[in-house]
């Protein structure tokens, strides 16, 4: 019954991580969970794997917010290409740099609720209105039969402890820019937005059971599909795996002979690496990168192929790495092996003013469907969340400085400010803070 689940990838909002929602969820007897984070799905394919852990069946959405963090609507997905049709919309206004529409768009594969006091008056077939907790008392008397099949159980989770709800309070002051007591009301979580036992949940929509029964409805509708353990990347350079082992040998032959002119204890070791890199279907892995480094050469780019990758003669031959792994006594089993079932990463490094043009060339050659650069996330550390909750306290300069002075910890004890950050910021643990953007590309 829960369709609109917040973790603390809710940047700056929520307070719970995946793993808590996941096992206060089993704990309290719920079978369907759906995560709904803020404008972003990153929390999605951890939240999937600790529900199947679990027995819970997952369900992802998105809640999407305009520029002020207004609560627009939450979009469900319905199966894995209703999320996928979500994600493409929120990106592509993310790209653009556009303002995300007042009106949910058209997507045929995902639901859509409206809070109860912003709802369109027609409603479409896949659009629903959403009644929280505090909501019930509004339904009495008014005319909703006509609608009654749109209406359905809406209970926000964000915060689970008054704690966790203070905590809320100064990351919301912090993403605000403001003082703790000036963050307005609207800006904040509900203090019921807590997660309940099944049981106690249902006991307040009671008097309305139409409510439950059509959230159920959505939910066991909601079939989500994500193969977690497979790898996702291109499966052929060329046309075929035929072709592209013929491509792969003739260059690693080509590059060999150009390496080492005539020595039999290369050629034995290439031939044994591309064995094992046949087996496990990463020749296009090999292919895509040796593409990629040689256009790179062609414009003139210097690069470095570093890490683990170093260990495959393979990559050398290809000019992907230049370090000689016979020479060092490199093993290639450290890159790769039969055991292995992820594909191997290489880390190629170019100097950041040749990067665009790489990037431009990946995404150019391969498609923006197929490429992405790699996102990260900045998490809260020690020095910051002192600094940052400080300033919402509004406490001044030299103070914060005091605060920040590991040789003064022992004098700040005492103080009531100092003590209360220190115990937001033990309770906290690793909550993201923002997002940002690897200087690779997936």
């Amino acid at each position: 019954m829960y369709l609109n689940v917040h973790s603390h990838y809710s940047l700056r909002y929520g307070t719970l991580s995946v793993e808590r929602i996941v096992t206060l969820a089993a704990q309290y007897g719920i079978e369907q969970l759906a995560l709904t984070d803020i404008n972003n799905t990153s929390a999605a394919m951890p939240f999937v794997k600790v529900c199947r852990e679990k027995g819970i069946q997952p369900i992802l959405g998105i809640e999407f917010r305009d520029i002020s963090h207004h609560f627009l609507y939450t979009g469900i997905a319905k199966n894995h290409e209703g999320f996928r049709e979500l994600n493409e919309f929120l990106t592509r206004h993310n790209l653009n740099k556009t303002p995300l529409p007042q009106r949910a768009p058209e997507l045929p594969n995902a639901y859509f609720i409206y809070s109860w006091d912003q709802a369109p008056k027609i409603l479409k077939e896949n659009e629903y209105i959403g009644i929280r907790p505090g909501q019930v008392n509004k339904l009495w008397g008014q005319p909703v039969n006509a609608m009654r099949d749109k209406l359905i159980i809406f209970a926000p989770v964000t915060i689970n402890s008054r704690i966790e709800e203070r905590l809320h309070h100064y990351l919301r002051a912090v993403a605000r820019n403001t003082l703790f007591t000036k963050v307005e009301s609207c800006d904040l979580c509900q203090s019921n937005e807590i997660m309940l036992p099944l049981q106690q949940l249902l006991k307040i929509y009671e008097q309305y059971p139409y409510l439950a029964i059509n959230t159920q409805k959505l939910m066991d509708s909601c079939n989500m599909q994500v193969e977690l353990s497979t790898p996702k990347n291109k499966k052929v350079f060329t046309g075929s795996r035929a072709e592209d082992r013929e491509l792969l040998h003739r260059l690693a032959m080509e590059g060999y002979r150009s390496r080492y002119g005539n020595n039999g204890i290369a050629l034995d070791k290439i031939k044994s690496e591309l064995a094992v890199i046949e087996q496990l279907d990463f020749m296009a892995n090999y292919l895509i990168v040796h593409d990629f480094a040689w256009a790179g050469k062609k414009m003139g780019f210097y690069h470095i192929g570093r890490g683990s990758a170093g260990n495959s003669i393979v990559a050398y031959c290809l000019y992907i790495t230049d370090v000689e792994p016979i020479e060092l006594d490199l093993y290639f089993e450290r890159f790769l092996n039969s055991q292995r079932t992820s594909p191997p990463d290489f880390d190629i490094d170019y100097s950041w003013d040749d990067r665009p043009k790489m990037h431009e060339y990946v995404f150019n050659k391969y498609g923006a469907a197929h490429t992405a650069l790699l996102g990260t996330f900045v998490s809260f550390k020690q020095r910051s969340v002192i600094r940052e909750f400080s300033k919402v306290l509004g406490l001044a300069d030299a103070e914060i400085v005091s605060f920040t002075d590991p040789s003064r910890e022992a004098e700040n004890r005492t103080n009531p400010h100092y003590k209360k950050i220190i115990q937001l910021m033990n309770f906290m643990g690793e909550i993201p803070n923002q997002r940002s953007i690897h200087a690779g590309v997936y």
